[in-house]
């Protein structure tokens, strides 16, 4: 179930971003007076299809891993007479600039617009409240106190963890890093200047939270069963939802840290369990279940506890009216495209290594992930891969709309353009360096599994 979520969130998400993508190309190439033959959605075969009343052909075809917008153009076919003002490569070269640059144009604005929609609905968060500094770690030298709220990362102010998550990112490669905190009640604003030239960060290891030394507050765990999943040893032996587990074996349980000690290192095995059930103690019989990892097995319930409330405003939803929320959607958009950016340039420098590339298995996880969450999670996410996609496509790599929009520069400000035959060479090399680049993010995507 959870696969066959991910792809067709993938499937859906992915469609809407290359539908948006094109469509920026294919409005912008109607105004300047261009004839687009066909707008297709997918490659392959054409699964569905219409015509306009302008010659334009609709397809929805076969592989749903991309689409494109084909243009009449005396470079690939041949043009009648009549329809020559209206081929591609006989616009004025602004012209091309402004049709080619539309679609990565259109991903920021499709960005806006999902996140403007995100913030109208609302989307609950959390503050970021400081749960406790490892020792010896990066962070244990700014004296941050627990419970502490943070106010600020560099020069962003931050409300969430999302927000908090993202500028750290932003700092990975440089000597330092200021922070700014608060306590509860805003009584004061404090700051420490961060040395982070023994930050080592993993993505595939650890959060960039942990490898800081930074926990973020979360709730007191209880040895109060939440949910109970059907089928599982815990609904076999008799555990109940709302039943504090007292005792397994005739050890008494403090926390569920305990728990969970006490029944992972015992796989298949029987045991007695002392739960409180409506005030009084109930006395459970039964086996342990197990599941196996890539090395060992360890013993499984299939239970899950419950938590202390959240502290008053420490939960709070993201929403606001038309004018904030579209303010708030265009800052946002802003930083995730000079995010995208940054780190960008810190993988040319080596700062931040090939092994973050990401390709099209962890995208699908990451949209069926968001879309279980709900709508305005979805949302987000659209908005996060859209930035994303406009970004990669203005890389100048002739393969990419960055490409093209380079070799017209070029022509823009030289008064002739580009020889095909230079043209020819660097599409052979964009090539070549997109798909290293791919076969490293499905590469790490594998490993990552």
């Amino acid at each position: 179930m959870s696969f066959l979520i991910s792809l067709v969130s993938f499937i859906v998400a992915l469609g809407i971003l290359v539908a948006v993508h094109e469509w920026g190309h294919f409005w912008v190439a109607r105004r300047c007076g261009v004839k687009v033959e066909r707008f297709s959605i997918g490659f392959g075969k054409a699964l569905w299809r219409r015509k306009d009343k302008l010659g334009t052909e609709y397809v929805i075809a076969a592989i749903p891993l991309g689409g494109y917008v084909k243009m009449l153009d005396e470079r690939v076919d041949e043009v009648s007479e009549k329809d020559l003002p209206h081929a591609f490569n006989r616009q004025h070269v602004l012209k091309r600039i402004a049709i080619i640059a539309a679609g990565p144009a259109v991903n920021f604005l499709f960005a806006i617009f999902a996140l403007f929609m995100m913030y109208l609905i609302g989307l609950q968060t959390i503050k970021p409240v400081v749960g406790s500094i490892e020792p010896d770690s990066v962070f244990s030298q700014s004296n941050i106190p627990q419970n502490a709220i943070l106010t600020q990362v560099g020069d962003r102010k931050v409300v969430d963890w999302e927000d908090v998550a993202y500028e750290f990112m932003s700092f990975i490669g440089n000597a330092e890093m200021l922070v700014k905190w608060t306590d509860d009640k805003n009584s004061y604003e404090r700051s420490a200047t961060i040395n982070l030239s023994q930050w080592e960060f993993d993505p595939d290891k650890t959060s960039v939270f942990e490898s800081l030394g930074l926990i973020p507050y979360r709730p007191k765990v209880l040895n109060v069963l939440g949910y109970i999943e059907d089928g599982s040893a815990a609904q076999s032996i008799g555990f109940q939802a709302n039943d504090k587990i007292v005792s397994l074996d005739g050890t008494s349980m403090q926390n569920w840290e305990q728990i969970v000690g006490y029944v992972s290192t015992r796989p298949n095995q029987t045991v007695q369990a002392n739960v409180l059930r409506n005030e009084q103690i109930v006395s459970l019989n039964g086996t342990i279940g197990s599941k196996t990892g890539e090395q060992t097995t360890k013993g499984y319930m299939g239970f899950t506890p419950t938590l202390e409330p959240w502290p008053e405003g420490v939960v709070f939803v993201h929403q606001y009216g038309v004018v904030k929320a579209m303010s708030k959607a265009m800052d946002k958009t802003w930083r995730l495209m000079t995010l995208s950016i940054e780190m960008l340039g810190k993988l040319i420098t080596g700062d931040v290594s090939v092994k973050n590339l990401s390709g099209p298995i962890s995208i699908a996880q990451g949209a069926g992930m968001s879309a279980s969450l709900g709508l305005v999670y979805f949302l987000g996410f659209l908005a996060l891969i859209s930035v994303n996609l406009g970004i990669i496509n203005l890389l100048p790599l002739p393969v990419l709309d960055g490409g093209h929009l380079l070799y017209y520069f070029i022509e823009l400000f030289s008064g002739r353009p580009v020889p095909e035959s230079v043209q020819e060479v660097g599409f052979k090399i964009g090539g070549v360096l997109l798909l290293l680049l791919m076969s490293i993010a499905i590469v790490n995507d594998i490993a990552r599994l």
